[in-house]
């Protein structure tokens, strides 16, 4: 495909008349750009600094073969599953018109794609972040035996320790974010709906939370547990629960990210009925 079969839009409204069928078609490959998407259309781009946004589809004749999204110039690239020749005419596209790409995210075959054409149309010499799986739950089973507690909606009244959890989970991710009260409705932790597992005292010691719903998926994000308070079965335990609560909520689809390098946390989602479903990868470029 040429170059300029790519539409590029500042739109999200114009974006999704043009992708949302393509995107709804496979929700849990396409994850990112739909809860992306639904975030700026629910808060505006302005509540995450996405006011130079751009979204771009590819299509001919009138079919959707892809999409990328890249939510400001600082921000990295996203996009869904591209060829060699469709990585490299988007690069291309980018370049003549401009852009700055500090990143790319995406699957790991896409992502390996246009970092080696962004290497060859620029010299940039690509470096891997980090290495994700995508999972897909299976037949949820919860940990034998539970932890001893309950897992509750997180209150008003929870907000501080609920922030304090956030950067926690932060830095152990290595994401660069300010979590306080003045910051909070700027960060993508703002929407989702969280869940803490309690010991039987009411001291909350793990939390989940959970996306919004679209397009009948529900994304798992994130999940922490204190370091002090590891090993116990509580993140177990939580993401169970919030686990189960999707699937109550009619979501046919239930997903979660997990640090590639991290076998412990594998192992526990494997162990809770999540299935691995696409290896991912973040390249810095």
């Amino acid at each position: 495909m040429r170059p300029d079969d790519w539409h590029l839009t500042d739109d999200v409204d114009d974006f999704l008349a043009r992708a949302r069928g393509f995107l709804r078609s496979r929700p849990v490959a396409h994850i990112m750009p739909l809860t992306w998407t639904a975030r700026l259309r629910a808060r505006g781009a302005a509540v995450y600094g996405a006011e130079d946004a751009v979204f771009g589809v590819l299509e001919r004749e009138g079919e959707v073969h892809a999409v990328f999204y890249r939510l400001s110039p600082r921000r990295g690239l996203s996009s869904t599953p591209l060829t060699p020749e469709q990585a490299d005419g988007l690069a291309a596209r980018l370049l003549a018109l401009g852009h700055s790409v500090p990143s790319i995210s995406a699957d790991e075959s896409t992502a390996a794609a246009f970092a080696d054409s962004w290497r060859r149309h620029t010299g940039a010499q690509p470096r891997v972040r980090v290495r994700l799986h995508l999972n897909r739950l299976g037949t949820l089973t919860p940990p034998e035996p539970f932890p001893a507690g309950r897992g509750r909606p997180v209150g008003e009244r929870d907000h501080e320790h609920l922030m304090q959890m956030c950067r926690g989970f932060t830095a152990d991710v290595g994401e660069t974010v300010t979590i306080d009260a003045g910051n909070w409705a700027r960060t993508r932790f703002a929407d989702k709906h969280y869940t803490f597992w309690e010991t039987p005292d009411g001291t909350p010691v793990s939390m989940a939370g959970a996306n919004p719903m679209v397009a009948g998926l529900v994304q798992v994000d994130p999940v922490y547990t204190p370091g002090h308070l590891r090993g116990r079965g509580y993140a177990g335990a939580v993401t169970a629960e919030v686990s189960r609560a999707a699937l109550l909520a009619g979501a046919r689809d239930v997903v979660l990210f997990t640090d590639a390098a991290n076998p412990t946390s594998n192992a526990l989602y494997r162990r809770l009925g999540y299935v691995p479903v696409v290896d991912w990868i973040s390249y810095d470029l």
